[in-house]
């Protein structure tokens, strides 16, 4: 069956690189270097994880956030991720995104990438209970 091109523009290639924090990057650079996908989607986050996160910003308050999700992950892949115009979905900002956001932007910066970094909020109950 032949397809024309207003059938491929269509077509949405997500692929998924996590299912938890801690999971393999091997995933990532697969699916960044490998395939042709548009979107990569990153889970990181479990009742046990939001836990972690939140004793790790108690601790440090610019943490709170899946750290070697920028670090391990992401820096080694902006480049690629920027060239391929893939957009990446991450709930890896825990109880920080916007720390997780700053870590983000800096190191676009540094690679003088230019990348938007999207935080969604409002999910964040503590300040009403202080």
């Amino acid at each position: 069956m032949a397809t024309n091109q207003q059938d491929d523009e269509r077509v949405v290639k997500i692929g998924c690189a996590s299912g938890f924090w801690g999971d393999t990057n091997t995933a990532a650079f697969q699916l960044v270097h490998l395939t042709d996908i548009n979107y990569l989607v990153f889970d990181y986050l479990s009742e046990i994880t939001m836990s972690i996160m939140a004793k790790a910003k108690m601790v440090e308050p610019k943490h709170g956030y899946a750290l070697d999700f920028v670090s391990r992950v992401m820096a080694p892949l902006l480049k690629k991720i920027a060239e391929k115009k893939i957009k990446v979905i991450s709930n890896a900002g825990g109880v920080n995104p916007m720390a997780c956001r700053d870590a983000l932007q800096k190191i676009i910066k540094e690679y003088g990438l230019d990348l938007k970094v999207a935080v969604v909020l409002g999910d964040d109950l503590l300040p009403q209970h202080e």
